[in-house]
């Protein structure tokens, strides 16, 4: 195309000019619509128990995405949760930031508030935070703490690096602790924090930095 039929502003361009996103720019008269780009979002969801962690469900089940109907921009799940866990779960339209994330090699740390029936004993808590073999594999070394143990039930706070499929639950069953219940409250520097269930908000650029730092990303 001969550089006299584009014309910027209704001025021709010659070679090397440069366009601002305000300027108006033809070829053979034809205005050329420039695409904006696409801004990029990055959420926090308190998921409720009950929602699959999908974009759509062929079951007819209640999806994550009910919840974020009037989020503008077509966003998806970083990870999942199971339908009966809940707490905090990251979406963002950001490829590179979601692989980021739950790359294998960045041992991004996760920390669940995790309601188990008790008697919980110290071998127990030690077998599971020296790792637990799950499917052939040995699991990486997690952090435990016991928040109550009651008559009732027991409330332990687990971190873990990694995130296999069903882990925390697993890891529980394989040592005798059926779960009650199990809420995500963190990831890396990401708190849930008063967020209700159900409702969701986007990263503040303090917490977008630090959780680019804890996946290596300037």
């Amino acid at each position: 195309m001969e550089a006299g039929r584009v014309q910027r502003n209704g001025r021709p361009v010659k070679p090397g000019d440069k366009a601002l996103p305000t300027d108006i720019l033809t070829v053979d008269g034809e205005r050329v619509r420039i695409p904006k780009k696409k801004a990029m979002r990055y959420i926090m969801l308190n998921k409720p128990r009950g929602y699959v962690t999908t974009v759509s469900d062929e079951l007819d089940r209640r999806c994550v995405m009910d919840l974020l109907e009037e989020v503008g921009e077509r966003v998806y799940p970083v990870g999942r949760l199971d339908r009966n866990s809940e707490g905090l779960l990251l979406l963002t339209n950001d490829g590179n930031f979601a692989n980021g994330i739950m790359h294998p090699s960045r041992h991004v740390s996760k920390t669940y508030r995790v309601t188990v029936r008790p008697p919980v004993t110290e071998e127990q808590l030690t077998a599971m935070s020296e790792g637990i073999v799950l499917d052939g594999r040995k699991t990486l070394p997690a952090t435990i703490v016991m928040l109550t143990n009651e008559a009732a039930r027991a409330v332990l706070q687990i971190t873990i690096r990694e995130g296999r499929n069903r882990q925390i639950r697993r890891m529980c069953e394989a040592v005798g602790l059926p779960v009650v219940r199990l809420k995500r409250t963190a990831v890396g520097p990401l708190k849930l924090g008063m967020l209700k269930p159900g409702a969701w908000r986007d990263l503040t650029p303090e917490e977008l930095r630090a959780i680019r730092n804890a996946i290596g990303k300037e």
